[in-house]
């Protein structure tokens, strides 16, 4: 039996440090962020470093739960290309079981290029690959029973369609649910989320993405934290950049901040943070102690290029303090 099987994407990345003179942020309200990364068109662009390594967030997940001790399988898939094999290679470095990860003979293996500005926010290019189109005949029901845990990371494009399919099938067989939904399952008809959430046991979401799903955009993380309640019987974690992360179990709020450490490369961090926490509830089941283990992870991962490389190891902490954790009731 598996103590957890995670889903989600499986990418190759490949990170492009880009040098401080060749690029200019311009700031313009029509973008998302209210930012652009802007670059001389018919021009080369150089760069001071470039890294390849593998991604997503079903693998990198599935390897800080493997390097925390416990016995995980990813459940996903990946191209028949040099790019799949760097992940089955990568999969199987880290330990993690490859029995349910299948190769695709249509589609090539998803591939992100992270574009890495000195002291600003990166930009990904996303390929979207085979591990997007996980369809619910590709999942074998029956194998996947043997565990305790699922953990569902981001899940897009068509393989969005069997997310509530999963936590159904885990509900049934007495398999707790760990959620950390992308906008595309925060995205999906109204009614069908609500019931999903209703059926989980963690749910792992940033501060945008909580105000979103709770429609509450003004008012602090106690008036957040409440509507979410009313949505989820589990335990609820939202992170907050460099502000640090607010978990709570419906009764108290457990509030902790980050250590005083500057970010490499912050890809990964949010996969680290999220298994990180839900491997400090399975060894412990203590919040406060979860809470720590997930900064100290995502602390460690940003401290390297790739999403996987900086990955604590079960006993680990960094060089930095445990973070301390605020309990008050709700």
């Amino acid at each position: 039996m598996f103590d957890i099987i995670t889903f989600g994407s499986a990418t190759g990345d490949t990170f492009l440090r880009l040098k401080k003179d060749n690029f200019q942020i311009w700031e313009e309200s029509k973008f998302v962020t209210e930012k652009a990364l802007c670059f001389p068109l018919g021009s080369k662009v150089f760069i001071e470093d470039l890294q390849v390594s593998t991604g997503g967030g079903g693998t990198n997940t599935a390897c800080t739960f493997s390097n925390q001790g416990f016995k995980v399988a990813y459940c996903g898939k990946i191209g028949e290309d040099n790019g799949g094999e760097a992940i089955l290679t990568e999969l199987k470095r880290f330990k993690v079981d490859t029995g349910f990860l299948k190769k695709d003979k249509k589609y090539l293996t998803a591939y992100s290029v992270i574009l890495s500005l000195p002291q600003e926010e990166r930009t990904i290019l996303i390929y979207r690959g085979a591990c997007h189109f996980l369809e619910k005949e590709d999942i074998p029901w029956q194998k996947i029973k043997e565990t305790k845990w699922f953990y569902l990371a981001p899940l897009s494009e068509k393989s969005s369609l069997i997310f509530p399919d999963l936590v159904e099938f885990a509900k049934k067989n007495n398999i707790k649910v760990a959620v950390n939904p992308g906008n595309t399952q925060i995205n999906l008809e109204e009614e069908i989320f609500k019931s999903v959430l209703k059926q989980i046991d963690v749910l792992i979401l940033n501060k945008e993405e909580a105000s979103g799903l709770s429609k509450i955009s003004q008012g602090d993380d106690r008036d957040l934290i409440k509507k979410l309640i009313s949505l989820t019987p589990g335990i609820i974690v939202m992170t907050k950049g460099k502000e640090g992360s607010v978990v709570s179990d419906g009764k108290h709020i457990f509030q902790a901040g980050i250590p005083s450490v500057l970010p490499f490369e912050k890809t990964g961090a949010g996969d680290a943070f999220g298994s990180g926490f839900v491997s400090g509830l399975l060894e412990k089941n203590d919040i406060e102690y979860a809470l720590q283990l997930a900064t100290a992870n995502a602390t460690s991962c940003i401290q390297k290029i790739g999403a996987k490389n900086g990955l604590l190891k079960k006993g680990e902490w960094g060089s930095w303090p445990k973070v301390k954790v605020k309990k008050t009731k709700l």
